[in-house]
């Protein structure tokens, strides 16, 4: 899942029109130099998980609009590699680029530890995105909770389930009616996090 066909294969490039096409390839050539060489603390390649991001995006929640696809695949681009906006904004725009600044912690960009009052600067970032970033963030907390059970640190974790209940499945909630795939996002996000609880409850 970690190789250039892979990423092709879930955007189903052969769909899209161009220049939605071109843009595509780009986005992915993007993410295959960004992701490639980093490792989720669970011990996989990075770039799985934004793979898996766009897989739900286009197979659970609907979406087959490029550019939100391409989003999804690019969300934690800035997280990884902040000094790659310039070349991001190179090649898919400023407007893009901001989207993915708008998404990313600021310590992240600013590539610092993180300090007290970070968490609530990001839960009003988190509440100030547009219906397309959240439907990504959402789509990224859905697999993250899918993938926590394999995390080796019980502390992120625990921060983890308490950023779902805090911020993103009250904001799932109230964003539900907004569109169709934002209520598939609240539907399936409140089922991943049911069945994660009776999981964890049971051992």
């Amino acid at each position: 899942m970690n190789n250039t066909p892979a990423v092709k294969d879930e955007f189903g490039l052969m769909d899209w029109p161009e220049p939605a096409c071109e843009r595509g390839r780009h986005a992915i050539a993007l993410a295959t130099a960004i992701y490639t060489g980093h490792v989720r603390d669970q011990g996989t390649p990075y770039i799985n998980h934004p793979v898996r991001v766009v897989a739900i995006l286009k197979n659970e929640l609907g979406v087959t609009e490029p550019d939100l696809l391409i989003l999804g695949l690019l969300h934690d681009a800035l997280e990884i590699s902040p000094s790659a906006e310039p070349i991001i904004e190179s090649g898919l725009g400023s407007a893009f680029a901001q989207q993915l600044r708008s998404m990313t912690p600021d310590h992240r960009l600013e590539q610092r530890p993180k300090q007290p009052g970070d968490a609530d600067t990001w839960h009003d970032k988190i509440q100030a995105l547009d219906q397309d970033e959240l439907l990504v963030r959402l789509a990224d907390r859905i697999d993250n909770l899918r993938d926590l059970r394999y995390s080796p640190d019980p502390d992120r974790r625990a921060r983890f389930r308490a950023s779902l209940t805090r911020t993103y499945l009250p904001l799932a909630q109230e964003s539900r009616e907004a569109s169709t795939p934002l209520r598939a996002a609240f539907v399936l996000l409140s089922s991943e996090y049911q069945r994660h609880a009776q999981e964890k409850a049971a051992q």
